[in-house]
């Protein structure tokens, strides 16, 4: 995936949150779609976090979208991988969210693992830092 495709996919994905248009948002979405996140065992009452289905997704949206009315996603930072794209956003209640999404061989989200933190962006510290090497 290239970088320009990436960004092309954030921001109509970001933009069709941001309207509120859930046909917008769920065109990006394979119909067999896997999406896991922390959110999802509060909204959808799923204690797995996970959901499997356009179907199943597209409801869960649905509900985050009336939950929220004043939703607005702010567009942070987009990550390429080779058939994959994270995508770092402000979300709703001020949390970071990062979006880790693969797509299919049509360029659909096949696979989300959504990530959120409370509170602003900040470097870690020196004692929060983990060595690799």
């Amino acid at each position: 995936m290239s970088r320009q495709q990436a960004e092309d996919l954030a921001r109509d994905w970001v933009e069709a949150w941001n309207r509120h248009d859930l046909d917008g948002i769920m065109a990006h979405y394979a119909e067999d779609v896997m999406f896991t996140s922390p959110f999802v065992a509060t909204l959808a009452n799923e204690p797995t976090g996970t959901l499997r289905s356009a179907i199943a997704v597209r409801a869960y949206f649905a509900k985050g979208l009336a939950a929220y009315p004043q939703l607005r996603f702010e567009l942070l930072d987009v990550l390429t991988g080779m058939r994959s794209v994270t995508i770092y956003y402000r979300s709703v209640k001020d949390k970071v969210a990062a979006e880790v999404m693969s797509l299919n061989a049509d360029g659909l989200i096949a696979c989300v693992e959504v990530h959120y933190r409370d509170g602003a962006t900040r470097p870690l510290t020196a004692e929060e830092r983990v060595d690799v090497a």
